[in-house]
């Protein structure tokens, strides 16, 4: 698999640019992090179509490769991007330990589910996860946030909260892998890789719309550098166009999206998605702009319920839609 920036490389990526892009008026480079998901689908098919590049024009588009919601935290910390898209979860945590960011639009809903190993018995849903082992992205990521309220509301409890489900974290283009090897009984994972899991007869415990909220609730999100953004509000704009353009894209033309999201998932974990699994998983994945913010205030409830932060975000001050939405048509 193609390795995972990591954060040394991101800081010598920074000097390398010379004086930070914050720090200019108009930047030339402007820098956005991704991971290899549907649920990151708006984003993938606006790169691999050029998408942002058209809005950009002179400006020039790195994409930076993330596995999990965490290393886009430590990139954030580094100066390393300033675009990226990202789970709520790990959104949130990073911009209450002070990060300069800020969500300035949505990009997916739902699309994630609860799968298990093929020859492991999951009797009676959540409640047969005890004394399992189960797969998330990462500690404190949107899904892992979401298994330890279901574990909850099951009357069960992860190993650090004194039961007896022990959570592992795990790259998700790692867990087919990990599923092969039986380091796991079952993960809670984005799309495509519930799809992938499946293909490679994994059984599902839960779809996306038994995880939460009917699976009417945000998944992944687009958050930018607020000192970049503040420098270059032109760029900020081009970079939503863009990610507009890819929303469109993918409602008007699903078979070609199709192919680009394989396409780039492919050029990032060296695994390609079949179309059959695609296509399970984009229909279990609704992509948007809009954020229901009551249900993300809901959201940052669990995300403390969870123990990965004491306080609650200020949602004025954490997210901002008036931009996206005056671009909208």
């Amino acid at each position: 698999m193609k390795k995972i920036l990591k954060v040394t490389t991101l800081l010598l990526s920074a000097a390398l640019l010379g004086a930070s892009t914050t720090n200019a008026q108009t930047a030339r480079v402007v820098r956005i992090g991704i991971f290899p998901n549907v649920t990151h689908a708006a984003g993938l098919v606006a790169i691999e179509r050029g998408l942002f590049q058209k809005e950009l024009g002179n400006v020039k588009l790195e994409v930076r490769e993330f596995a999990n919601g965490s290393q886009i935290n430590e990139a954030f910390a580094a100066n390393a991007i300033d675009f990226a898209y990202v789970g709520p979860g790990p959104a949130m945590n990073g911009f209450l330990r002070g990060l300069p960011i800020k969500v300035i639009a949505g990009a997916a809903g739902g699309g994630a589910v609860l799968v298990s190993r093929g020859d492991v018995k999951i009797v009676g849903g959540v409640k047969g996860l005890a004394s399992k082992k189960v797969a998330v992205p990462t500690r404190g990521s949107t899904q892992d946030i979401s298994l330890r309220h279901l574990l909850k509301e099951n009357g069960l409890a992860p190993t650090d909260f004194g039961g007896n489900v022990t959570i592992v974290p795990i790259d998700p283009a790692n867990m087919p892998a990990a599923f092969a090897s039986k380091q796991v009984d079952a993960a809670l994972v984005q799309e495509p890789w519930g799809a992938v899991l499946e293909a490679q007869g994994a059984k599902l415990v839960l779809n996306e719309k038994r995880i939460w909220k009917g699976g009417d609730y945000t998944t992944t999100v687009l958050v930018g550098n607020t000192k970049f953004m503040d420098a270059n509000p032109e760029i900020t704009k081009d970079i939503l166009r863009g990610h507009l353009a890819g929303i469109a894209f993918i409602k008007k033309s699903n078979a070609a999206a199709q192919k680009s999201i394989s396409d780039e998932i492919a050029a990032i974990t060296r695994q390609r998605p079949d179309r059959d699994v695609l296509f399970k998983a984009l229909a279990r994945t609704k992509v948007t702009w809009e954020i229901d913010l009551k249900t993300l205030a809901e959201y940052a409830q669990l995300n403390k319920e969870a123990g990965f932060a004491r306080d609650i975000p200020d949602l004025d001050k954490f997210v901002d839609l008036s931009l996206i939405r005056s671009l909208v048509k």
